[in-house]
C-alpha cells in the first residue's frame, strides 16, 4: 500500500502529473465537450408508483438517452431511475445518489437515503435513484456469460501451469463472450458515458443544478461529473472514495494489500474472543488455521460448492463491514473445532446473496473498467505485479487479479483516465475512514487536494467502506449540516475534522442477509468489489 505520507506530501506532484480528461476513442465523446448532452431532447419523465414493504414512496420512471453521446440523435438506449418525491416547501433540487460498483443499481439507494436521512433535511430533497446504462432495470442490461462466478472454480492462486491456464481460459471466455453478446454497446459502457446520461437526467428533471451523493465508484462518478459539469453541481458528498490517479489497475493493487490488513485485523478480533471462538489468542496462529482451511477447502470444497476461491469471495465481505465479522468467526471455528461445513456454506450463500448485482453488476464492472482507462495486455506483467503482491498480502491478491482480468483480453479500445482536478465545483463533502480496504485512505486525501475548497472529514480507526447513514452520529452530523447548509467544516490541518469510529461488534451481533440494522442494509445496497 502506498504510504500515507507520500499522498499527503505528493499533491502537487498528482495534480501535475494527471492524463488530460481527452478519451483515445472519440466515438465515446469528449470529456472537455460537455455540448453533446445539451444537443439531446429529452422527454418529460411520466412518474409511477413502485414503492415496497422498506420504501412505500418511490416511484419509478425511465429516460431514453443516445448510446453515443456524439451522435444525439442516434441510437437510444433506457435509463431507469427512481424518485422519493419532496415534501417540505423549501425545495433545495434534485438529489442524484449512486452505489458504486461499476455495476451497482441505484434504484431502492434512493429509498434507503430518504429514509436514512433526518426527516427535516430528506424532506427538502428529490432523491433520485438510477440504474445507469447497462445496469439492472436499464435497457439493454449487460449480461456477457451467465454463471461466470459458478462454484467450485480453480484455486484463484495459480501454482502450477495448469491451475494459471484454467484461470486464463476463464477469463478469456468472459472478454470473448462480452464482445459477442454484446458488443454492439460495450465501446459505450464507461464513467464518461455515464457523466453524460447523469446531466440528460439534470435536464429531464428541470434542474439548472443537481445534488450529488455518491459512495465508492459512486465518488469517481462524481468527481468526473464535476469535472465536465462543475456549474451545474450545487452540492457533492464523496463517501469512500476511489484513488482518481490509479484507474484502474494500480487501485486494484492497492486494494490487495489494504484487504489483506483487514483480514488481519479480523483474526486480531477472533482472538480477542477466544472464549467463544476457541481458535487462540494469537492473531497470527489464528491466521495460519485459516490458511490451512482454505488448503483443506481446495482439495475438498465444503457441500461441493465452497472451494479455496469460494472461501476467499466469502470472506472478503468481512473487508467491507465488520458487522459481517461474528458469521465469518463463526462459520471458521466451527469448520475447525467441528468439522462441521453449514455455517460456512450458509455464509458462502449469505454473502453471493447480498452481492445482488450478480452476473448483470459484475459485467457492467468489467465493461467500464476495461473501457474506462489502459490495462498491461502482456499477461507477463499481470503474473509479475501480482506475485510480487502475493509475497506481501496474500489474502486477496490473485482472486483480485482473476476478478479484472478480462480486461487482459477486452474487445475494445480504452479511454485515457480524467483528470479531475477541479477549482471551480463548489465545495464538495469528502467521507473517509483511516482503513477503508476497498477504497484506501489516500485516495480520500488525493481527491480532497483534486478538489479545491472540498471538506476531508476522517473517521480515524474506521475500517467499513460506505461510513455515513450507517450509525455513526458524528459523520451523519456533518452529512446533515451540508446539505441542509452547504456548510462544509474547516480545519486548520490536512482533515477538517474527525469522527471516532464506531465501536466493533460483539460475538453474538452477526449481521447477515436479511438483517435490520442500518449498517447491514447500506452495505447490501453497495454490494462488494465496488
Amino acid at each position: 500500500m502506498k504510504k500515507r505520507a507520500a499522498a499527503l506530501c505528493g499533491a502537487a506532484a498528482v495534480v501535475a502529473g494527471m492524463v488530460t480528461a481527452v478519451p483515445a476513442d472519440a466515438s465515446a465523446g469528449s470529456a472537455s465537450a460537455p455540448r453533446t448532452v445539451s444537443a439531446a431532447s429529452v422527454a418529460k419523465l411520466a412518474w409511477k408508483k413502485c414503492g415496497n414493504d422498506d420504501f412505500p414512496t418511490l416511484q419509478c420512471a425511465s429516460l431514453k438517452v443516445p448510446l453515443n453521446h456524439s451522435k444525439p440523435n442516434g441510437r437510444k438506449i433506457t435509463l431507469a431511475l427512481s424518485r422519493v418525491k419532496h415534501t417540505a416547501k423549501t425545495y433545495q433540487g434534485p438529489l442524484l445518489v449512486n452505489p458504486g460498483g461499476p455495476g451497482g443499481s441505484g434504484l431502492t439507494l434512493a429509498g434507503f437515503v430518504a429514509s436514512s436521512l433526518p426527516k427535516k433535511v430528506a424532506a427538502q430533497y428529490d432523491v433520485i435513484g438510477f440504474d445507469p446504462r447497462g445496469v439492472g432495470a436499464s435497457k439493454p442490461a449487460l449480461d456477457c456469460k451467465p454463471g461466470h462466478f459458478k462454484p467450485v472454480r480453480p484455486d484463484s492462486v495459480p501454482s502450477t501451469d495448469k491451475i494459471e491456464k484454467a484461470n486464463l481460459k476463464r477469463a478469456k471466455a468472459f472478454a470473448d463472450a462480452c464482445a459477442k453478446k454484446h458488443g454492439d454497446v460495450l465501446p459505450y459502457i464507461d464513467t464518461i458515458s455515464a457523466v453524460k446520461d447523469m446531466d440528460l437526467i439534470r435536464k429531464s428533471l428541470g434542474a439548472k443544478k443537481i445534488n450529488y451523493f455518491g459512495y465508492s465508484y459512486g465518488t469517481y462518478l462524481g468527481a468526473v461529473y464535476a469535472k465536465l459539469f462543475p456549474n451545474r453541481v450545487r452540492r457533492a458528498v464523496l463517501d469512500s472514495v476511489v484513488d482518481p490517479t490509479g484507474v484502474w489497475y494500480e487501485d486494484n493493487i492497492q486494494q490487495d494489500y489494504a484487504f489483506n490488513d483487514r483480514q488481519r485485523a479480523l483474526m486480531a478480533w477472533i482472538a480477542k474472543y477466544d472464549k467463544t471462538y476457541k481458535l487462540g489468542t494469537d492473531p497470527e496462529k489464528i491466521e495460519a488455521k485459516w490458511y490451512a482451511m482454505r488448503s483443506a477447502l481446495a482439495k475438498k470444497p465444503a457441500g461441493g460448492l465452497v472451494g479455496a476461491s469460494e472461501l476467499e469471495d466469502t470472506f472478503i465481505p468481512g473487508g467491507y463491514y465488520n458487522g459481517y465479522w461474528p458469521t465469518l468467526a463463526e462459520a471458521f471455528s466451527t469448520y475447525v473445532n467441528k468439522k462441521d461445513v453449514k455455517p460456512l456454506v450458509a455464509a458462502y450463500k449469505n454473502f453471493a446473496a447480498i452481492d445482488a448485482g450478480g452476473d448483470n453488476g459484475y459485467s457492467v464492472y468489467a465493461a467500464v473498467q476495461c473501457r474506462d482507462a489502459s490495462w498491461p495486455r502482456n499477461w507477463n506483467q499481470w503474473r509479475n505485479d501480482n506475485w510480487a503482491v502475493y509475497k506481501k498480502a496474500p489474502f486477496m491478491a490473485w482472486n483480485n487479479a482473476w476478478y479484472n482480468a478480462p480486461c487482459a483480453f477486452w474487445p475494445t479500445k480504452s479511454l485515457n483516465p480524467v483528470d479531475v482536478s477541479n477549482t471551480k465545483v463548489p465545495p464538495v463533502l469528502i467521507f473517509q475512514a483511516t482503513d477503508d480496504a476497498a477504497t484506501p485512505y489516500e485516495g480520500g486525501v488525493i481527491t480532497h487536494h483534486l478538489l479545491r475548497g472540498s471538506s476531508l472529514v476522517v473517521e480515524q480507526g474506521g475500517g467499513n467502506h460506505g461510513i455515513t447513514l450507517s450509525g455513526n452520529a458524528c459523520l451523519d452530523k456533518h452529512l446533515s449540516t451540508y446539505l441542509s447548509s452547504g456548510k462544509v467544516p474547516r480545519g486548520t490541518g490536512e482533515v477538517d475534522a474527525v469522527c471516532e469510529k464506531t465501536a466493533d461488534p460483539k460475538p453474538a451481533a452477526a449481521q447477515v442477509a436479511g438483517t435490520s440494522s442500518r449498517g447491514s442494509t447500506l452495505h447490501g445496497l453497495l454490494g462488494f468489489r465496488g
